[in-house]
């Protein structure tokens, strides 16, 4: 049973706290945030590249090992504790904060070039309705769209509609999140995820029937046993549901923390977990069958037309549908919009985590926190706006995924295994559950997982910065630099709201 000391915290904590309308808006809105770029072109990039049908194994031995443990987890601390990550952090031990404000800058970095993404895919989602992009999709993806340098060359030149796109998805996203939690993230994501579901069985199924669909969706079950040995093949599997999952980003604490009491969290955790998964491994039979009817349209190889996110998005799907005639008209659009729609709810997700920690700590309305974060993440988005925006991003997207949110997994793993009392964790997720946790979990958290992402994290380090050339050194130097000062500055800077150095739980 939860102690009297714990009850009181919770119930000053929770004074103002907003509370999810249903269970339904909260799995929508959870299943939201891990639904995005990562499952619609990501994964079946990383299935063809590591194996085919056997990078299953690895990639369900990283689901539970790491996917599954770390999401309860999150879903624990936030549902016990009622915070957000820097206030949790603080009561576990008050030198830990700004570990906090760490992982919030982290995903606020990461949430400015996804933004520009998202643009990318709002110009594509127009252009797809009269194949705008020509007969040359990657000469105009480069050259119309980004205008690209392809270095730090033009980065103050800045491209109009790369701008114009990237302060509609601001708009977009500002304008959910500053409303209150039901009438804003709770309701978008019970339009918008459904929505999208049935978007993406339409494409699949419609994929299905194309000539050639098999010679792509059977690259599925064509395994390469040999791949089980290659330890790259691991790495991309635990790396994958990383991204995938938005681990290590607060947003699973977050959203946990407005769950009303008797809440089923393992429950809740294991459907949103596989939710995801079967998302992602259903949307690739669509992309796979799309590029198999390319295969045999084109008489370009299977393994030529697969490549990573943006050229497969941008580059061979426009492709595609330059040949699929008038069906193209209605696929195009649908595709697109997909990604937008994903796109958005995984947005409006990483800006709560940081709008909540805001408003805790400096007694900032909701509304505001939403509009200071936005404008300065739209100023930062400018840089990616740029012809060098794109050099940028990569920089960006690389520093950050490989190895600061790993590192911050790694410590969240040792503060919440071997610091906090983990055996408080078990029982807030059994309390209500019809699915019980044992020891398991436990020296999951405490030994396997970190010693798992520690591994990961060191490749990051040769892969991502031993292996960079020197401008994309420094620019990950100012970045480091940046990721240290700010976090302890926030750390220092006096709380106005006196509840939050109010300790909420005891060790």
């Amino acid at each position: 049973m939860f102690n009297i000391y714990y009850r009181f915290g919770v119930l000053m904590a929770e004074k103002n706290r907003s509370e999810w309308n249903s269970t339904f808006g909260f799995m929508m809105a959870m299943i939201g945030s891990a639904v995005g770029l990562g499952n619609i072109w990501r994964f079946p990039n990383v299935l063809y590249s590591n194996g085919g049908g056997s990078f299953m194994i690895p990639y369900i031995v990283a689901l539970f090992l790491l996917g599954i443990s770390f999401v309860m987890v999150e879903y624990a601390l936030g549902y016990r504790f009622r915070a957000s990550v820097s206030k949790i952090l603080y009561s576990i031990n008050n030198k830990l904060e700004s570990i906090g404000w760490l992982i919030l800058l982290i995903i606020f970095f990461i949430l400015t070039y996804y933004v520009c993404v998202i643009g990318w895919d709002l110009i594509y989602f127009v252009l797809s309705f009269t194949k705008a992009w020509g007969a040359d999709p990657n000469t105009f993806f480069a050259s119309n769209v980004l205008q690209a340098s392809g270095s730090i060359d033009g980065f103050l030149q800045f491209v109009p509609w790369v701008v114009i796109s990237v302060l509609v998805v601001w708009g977009v996203i500002l304008a959910i999140t500053r409303n209150h939690l039901n009438s804003g993230i709770e309701k978008v994501s019970k339009i918008l995820i459904p929505l999208l579901c049935v978007m993406v069985v339409v494409i699949v199924i419609f994929s299905l029937t194309l000539p050639g669909a098999s010679i792509g969706y059977s690259q599925i079950f064509t395994p390469d046993w040999g791949a089980l040995a290659d330890f790259d093949v691991w790495l991309a599997a635990f790396g994958q549901i990383v991204f995938s999952l938005s681990l290590g980003m607060a947003i699973a604490i977050t959203y946990a923390s407005y769950l009303p009491k008797g809440s089923k969290l393992v429950d809740s955790a294991l459907t949103v977990v596989v939710s995801n998964s079967t998302f992602e491994i259903f949307n690739s039979f669509g992309v796979f069958s799309i590029l198999g009817f390319m295969a045999l349209s084109s008489g370009v190889a299977f393994n030529e037309l697969i490549t990573d996110g943006t050229g497969l998005a941008f580059v061979v799907f426009p492709q595609v549908f330059n040949l699929m005639g008038f069906w193209s008209l209605i696929i195009g659009p649908l595709f697109f919009g997909c990604i937008l729609f994903a796109g958005i709810t995984s947005a409006i997700a990483l800006v709560e985590p940081i709008s909540a920690a805001i408003t805790e700590k400096f007694g900032i309305k909701r509304k505001n926190a939403a509009t200071y974060i936005c404008i300065v993440g739209f100023v930062v988005s400018l840089l990616f706006t740029t012809q060098a925006g794109s050099f940028f991003l990569g920089i960006f997207d690389s520093f950050l995924n490989n190895f600061a949110l790993l590192l911050t997994i790694v410590i969240e793993c040792i503060i919440y295994g071997w610091i906090y009392n983990f055996d408080k964790l078990i029982e807030t997720m059994n309390e209500y559950s019809t699915i019980k946790l044992g020891k398991t979990w436990k020296i999951v958290i405490k030994f396997a997982l970190p010693l798992c992402i520690l591994v990961f994290w060191l490749s990051g380090i040769k892969n991502t910065i031993l292996q960079a050339d020197f401008t994309s050194q420094m620019i990950m130097l100012v970045l480091g630099i940046i990721l240290i000062i700010v976090p302890i500055i926030f750390t220092k800077l006096p709380a106005k709201n006196k509840e939050y150095y109010e300790v909420l739980d005891d060790i």
